[in-house]
């Protein structure tokens, strides 16, 4: 009697393993069954986009009417972002695509700030319809090898799935026919770039964020020093530095940290030991000094930096921290790409962060026009519906990334607080910010 019990007790449990395993593997088949329906379905997207994002630019180089360009730049922005959106849905994080997504971004970023400004002032220059002109031949060439991978995918029923394998696997110089597709689409970039850049469609920021960092270069122990500093309670001991890769924009050595329930990190510049960004996570307890009080001791963290001539202009609350932003002021005018960032704790008055890199990629004292319009010209240009409660001179940076002279008008209406700048010199709305004070805190549970 009892080996018939144990005979049945094992035959159901066999059963059931084989229930569990059977409905694992359906399970798992349905995972791997969706992920590669949004793989295939990216890639045909991105396909599909190409083949427009060529036509679109082919027509915008035959068009002689300014009204009719913007609009069109403007789907052409669209249809970049939609295509590096797909981009970033296939598995290709293994994969070296930079170049084709340098593409992208640069049709993207110029095709952009030629929208938005006014062609009947500015038209195309005769430079960046030479740059459209390469742009058309590279999509051109995108499109070319796109559809031809598309066309192996189709009529082999290639899956995406060997693809993440093949990467995951650093088997990718195997014969995988898409990732030997997308070599190809990478491969007929090369030669482009010194096109755009002569054209003024790559976009030379990095150069510029290398150059406005002055100082002389440090050492690791000096870079140690530096980090005790701003680490609050950490010894050198207690630091593991390394040093930025090769290729880096700018050269840093970052100091980190762990002792208990607190870690940190800073970035340091190798040329002048400039901190650029200092981050630390604690627990955070109940507040015990004031947003203004919070503002004094953001202020005090700059002052070790040399940083006196900035002046606070926005500063918010979130649960426990306060979060200052200060911009490089003289002569009354306000700065704002020279800006800094300060993270202060409202239980002691601790540092939690700090972000100087805009700082010292934008700072200099390089004259700009003076206004061409007046302060009550700039003033009739803000929505009537607003109460202006203050206004002062500032320069922001515009989309196209040049400085512009702004008057910068404090406002309100219905509760809630603007920020409007005004172009100094045109009369153009250049930008309008929400400003908010306190972020409310919602409950966790109904």
């Amino acid at each position: 009697m009892f080996r018939w019990i144990t005979i049945t007790v094992l035959a159901i449990t066999i059963i059931g393993l084989g229930v569990f395993g059977y409905k694992e593997h359906q399970e798992k088949n349905a995972v791997l069954l969706q992920a590669e329906n949004n793989y295939q379905r990216a890639f045909h997207e991105l396909t599909y986009d190409m083949d427009l994002l060529h036509d679109k630019i082919g027509a915008t180089l035959a068009m002689n009417t300014r009204a009719q360009i913007s609009p069109q730049l403007a789907e052409i922005w669209r249809l970049t972002s939609e295509a590096k959106s797909n981009v970033g849905q296939l598995p290709l994080t293994l994969l070296p695509f930079n170049k084709t997504e340098e593409f992208l971004a640069n049709i993207g970023d110029f095709s952009y700030n030629t929208a938005v400004r006014d062609l009947e002032k500015k038209p195309l220059t005769d430079e960046e319809l030479k740059g459209l002109e390469a742009l058309y031949k590279q999509s051109g060439e995108i499109k070319k090898e796109l559809r031809q991978v598309q066309s192996m995918v189709l009529s082999e029923n290639l899956r995406w799935m060997d693809v993440q394998l093949a990467l995951a696997t650093s088997d990718e110089n195997g014969d995988n026919t898409i990732i030997n597709g997308f070599k190809t689409v990478e491969k007929s970039m090369e030669g482009y770039h010194e096109t755009n850049m002569q054209t003024g469609i790559v976009s030379t920021g990095s150069e510029k964020e290398l150059n406005k960092i002055k100082g002389e270069k440090i050492n690791k122990e000096q870079a140690r020093d530096i980090a005790t500093k701003w680490l609050k309670g950490v010894n050198k001991s207690d630091l593991t530095l390394t040093s930025s890769g090769k290729g880096a924009n700018i050269d840093t050595f970052t100091a980190s940290y762990q002792k208990g329930d607190t870690n940190g990190y800073i970035d340091i510049t190798k040329k002048g030991g400039h901190p650029l960004t200092v981050m630390i996570s604690r627990k955070v307890k109940e507040p015990k000094i004031s947003l203004y009080k919070g503002s004094e001791k953001a202020k005090s963290y700059l002052k070790r930096i040399n940083l006196t001539d900035v002046e606070l202009v926005e500063s918010n609350q979130y649960e426990h921290v306060g979060v200052y932003r200060f911009v490089y002021s003289k002569d009354g005018i306000r700065h704002y790409p020279d800006s800094v960032r300060v993270k202060v704790a409202l239980d002691n008055g601790d540092l939690l962060g700090l972000t100087a890199i805009d700082y010292y990629s934008h700072h200099d004292d390089d004259a700009l026009k003076e206004p061409a319009i007046s302060e009550e010209e700039a003033r009739e240009k803000v929505n009537p519906n607003l109460e202006i409660r203050e206004q002062h001179l500032s320069v922001i940076e515009n989309e196209a990334e040049e400085q512009v002279l702004c008057y910068e008008f404090m406002t309100t209406m219905d509760n809630e607080t603007y920020r409007i700048f005004i172009n100094a010199w045109d009369g153009t709305e250049e930008k309008v910010e929400i400003l908010h004070s306190v972020e409310p805190k919602f409950k966790t549970s109904l």
